[in-house]
């Protein structure tokens, strides 16, 4: 049965690295009830958020990243409890306050001094977790690189999903992985988030439509 290329070798790039197995990654896990909705819910349930949300847009124009795989990724990343209490704006905001860290715009003291004077305790959770060691490019142009092949699978091929673990960003969910299935559709070339969340431009990929048994 073919494996799908699952990001370990793609136009050059290795990432055998281990698979973002973070607390985002819910799907399928017990003891998680489920998501309140409602109808008239506002928009923005307070003006902090309407101001994460104008964060997020400018700070892509201000350089901190290129394209919203690289976001996803910083949300990813950002502290646990912190993913799980602060709620989606405030995910976001831990997300681009990572991605300032990281591209060099404001420094961790910088978010911590600033958090304090607006009234939170020193001891408050700061959930932006940047890395320490630059891992991703950002200032790429996004230019699409196109693949002159034909697609790997067509309609009606089996395949298995990976059960392995690259480090980084991937958009297979672990509740999804090593999971027979068939192509039912394919969608064309698209950018491959597992390797534009880090910065390596926009190489694409063939996207596929798969049902799982």
């Amino acid at each position: 049965m073919p494996t799908p290329n699952n990001g370990f070798k793609i136009k050059g790039f290795n990432l055998g690295r281990k698979l973002m197995d973070g607390i985002h990654d819910l799907g399928g896990q017990p003891g998680y009830n489920a998501l309140g909705y409602r109808r008239d819910e506002p928009v923005f349930k307070d003006r902090w958020e309407a101001t994460v949300f104008t964060m997020v847009r400018a700070s892509a124009q201000a350089g901190a990243y290129t394209n919203i795989d690289q976001f996803r990724h910083a949300v990813e990343r950002i502290d646990p409890k912190a993913y799980l209490e602060h709620g989606y704006y405030g995910r976001w905001l831990g997300a681009v306050e990572t991605l300032f860290v990281e591209a060099g715009i404001l420094t961790t003291a910088e978010i911590t001094e600033r958090a304090t004077q607006m009234g939170a305790a020193p001891n408050d959770l700061i959930a932006a977790r940047p890395n320490q060691i630059k891992t991703q490019t950002t200032g790429i142009p996004a230019k699409r690189n196109p693949i002159d092949q034909a697609p790997w699978f067509q309609v009606g091929d089996p395949v298995q999903t990976a059960e392995t673990s690259p480090l980084g960003h991937t958009r297979l969910p672990g509740y999804a992985r090593d999971k027979r299935g068939l192509i039912t559709a394919c969608q064309g070339l698209w950018p491959y988030p597992d390797l534009r969340a880090h910065g390596h431009g926009e190489p694409s990929q063939y996207l596929y439509t798969v049902t799982f048994s």
